[in-house]
Order: structure tokens, then C-alpha cells, then sequence
């Protein structure tokens, strides 16, 4: 019974933190609590993506894989919904990019018709697993890769927030799961 109620009172206690910390989540310009993001250079069906050839568009980095089974569907979901929500003129200045952390599995044709079931202007890439590692690292993203069942089907464990990159091509935001398509096209627009 004592367990119980320890950890119902550590549960809540997350929650509450989780809480504060979405509300103290601004949708300014970059701020200095959050990692130092970078430029990334990745592959995508349709060429390289070089980051910095998105300056003046806000992009919305989520990583994720394709064979995730609940988180990413809803995230993606989320960024769709936010990018129907905006004008067509404010979605050519915006790019919402899918990085596999899954490049075994995630080939770039793959991720091109997993990013379209959920929008068309959306974008899935790899690179190589050292690439990702880097690129995850520096924007404070997580993930790994989970031992194989005998079936030889794995899952990764990964961080679940958007990282929001500003026109000049700085980290300005962290969104984290579970916003909704109103909150995430509210900080696209409060950047463009």
C-alpha cells in the first residue's frame, strides 16, 4: 500500500513538473537553456537536405523511425494538423523533417511514403548511424536501439520532443509531446 502511494505521489509530482515546464516553454527567439542545435546535412528520396539551405524557414526536427508504434504516429499527426492550420503561404515558409533513428530499417524511399501518409509537404531523411548520433546529440535528442525478439523485430527508444529551428537557423524551441496541432502552428507563427 506504501508503494503504491510513493509512487502515485512520484507520478504526480512528474507530471506537475512536466506541466510547469511546458508553460515556461517560450516561442521566442533562441533561448540559452536550450542545446546548440546545429547545421545537418542528410538524405532524403528526393536529394540531400542541407540545413542551411532552409534559412529563412522555420523547421520542425522530430526524431523518430517508421516502425514506432504509437509515439511518432501522434507526433506526426500533430505536425500535420498544425501544417493544415497554417495559410498556404505560411507552409512554404515552414519544413516539418522526420530524422530516422532507424537508418537499418528507414531507407529514404521509406521514409518519404511514411511522412506523406501524414502530409505531403512533409519530409523523412537518414544518414549514416554516426550522422544521427551526432545530430541527436547536439540538439539533446536520445535514443536506443532495443535487443531483437526472436522474430527479429527491435523497437528504439527515443526522446519525443520537436525541436524547433528559427529562420536563422538557431534552436528556439522544445515542443513536447503531446501539443497539439494549435500550439505547434501558435510558435511557427510567432517565428515567421
Amino acid at each position: 500500500m506504501k508503494k503504491n502511494l510513493l509512487f502515485g505521489a512520484v507520478v504526480a509530482l512528474a507530471l506537475l513538473a512536466g506541466v510547469a515546464l511546458g508553460l515556461s516553454r517560450s516561442s521566442g527567439p533562441a533561448r540559452a537553456d536550450l542545446p546548440a542545435g546545429g547545421d545537418f546535412v542528410l538524405q532524403s528520396a528526393d536529394g540531400v537536405i542541407d540545413s542551411r539551405d532552409w534559412r529563412g524557414k522555420v523547421v520542425l526536427l522530430y526524431f523518430g523511425y517508421t516502425h514506432c508504434p504509437d509515439v511518432c504516429p501522434a507526433s506526426m499527426a500533430a505536425g500535420a494538423q498544425a501544417l493544415r492550420t497554417l495559410s498556404v503561404e505560411e507552409r512554404g515558409r515552414v519544413r516539418l523533417l522526420l530524422v530516422s533513428v532507424d537508418p537499418e530499417r528507414d531507407t529514404p524511399a521509406h521514409l518519404k511514403d511514411y511522412a506523406a501518409f501524414f502530409h505531403p509537404e512533409m519530409v523523412g531523411a537518414t544518414a549514416a548511424p554516426e550522422e544521427i548520433a551526432r545530430l541527436a546529440k547536439a540538439y539533446g535528442a536520445g535514443y536506443v536501439r532495443q535487443a531483437s525478439a526472436a522474430d527479429g523485430t527491435y523497437a528504439v527508444d527515443h526522446t519525443t520532443a520537436t525541436y524547433v529551428i528559427d529562420p536563422a537557423g538557431r534552436l528556439s524551441d522544445v515542443i513536447e509531446l503531446g501539443a497539439g496541432g494549435d500550439r505547434i502552428a501558435s510558435t511557427i507563427r510567432s517565428l515567421l
